[in-house]
């Protein structure tokens, strides 16, 4: 049995490693959310997601960098290289989040339910979750 988890982590590492600090990121940006909510209003859910984004960006960063994708390289050149591109991910991913937000907090209406800034928040982190593993998978810390 121990040797088929052995198997089974070593041939999936990468996408394991991904959901765990994937999932720890979306922690920090749905715990921060729900802070900044708390301090600024639940009407203020944009400004409360731009601060949790920025907090989850800093956090994924570099455990994405190092712990799941393997970029060792520290010399500014890649830094440089692989931090803009995973800020310009992220943007996009973020302006994703915001517009789905603004979509089902607004437009249908979600904040109308108990904690639906909550939900729509967790609903779009998923998204973003598989749209930003493809961005760094295949174009920021890309195998060479």
């Amino acid at each position: 049995m121990i040797e088929k988890i052995k198997s089974f982590y070593a041939a999936h590492k990468e996408g394991i490693l991904y959901l765990v600090f994937g999932g720890l990121t979306t922690l920090v940006s749905i715990v921060s959310f729900w802070i900044f909510s708390l301090i600024f209003g639940e009407d203020k859910y944009l400004l409360s997601n731009f601060l949790s984004w920025v907090l989850a960006v800093i956090f994924a960063f570099f455990t994405n960098k190092t712990l799941v994708f393997g970029s060792l390289k520290t010399d500014r050149i890649t830094l440089m290289r692989e931090g803009l591109e995973f800020l310009g991910a992220r943007v996009f991913s973020f302006g994703l989040e915001e517009g789905g937000l603004w979509l089902m907090l607004d437009i249908f209406g979600m904040e109308a339910i108990p904690s639906g800034d909550l939900i729509a928040k967790v609903l779009m982190s998923v998204i973003v979750i598989l749209v930003n593993y493809l961005i760094s998978k295949f174009i920021i810390f890309k195998k060479k």
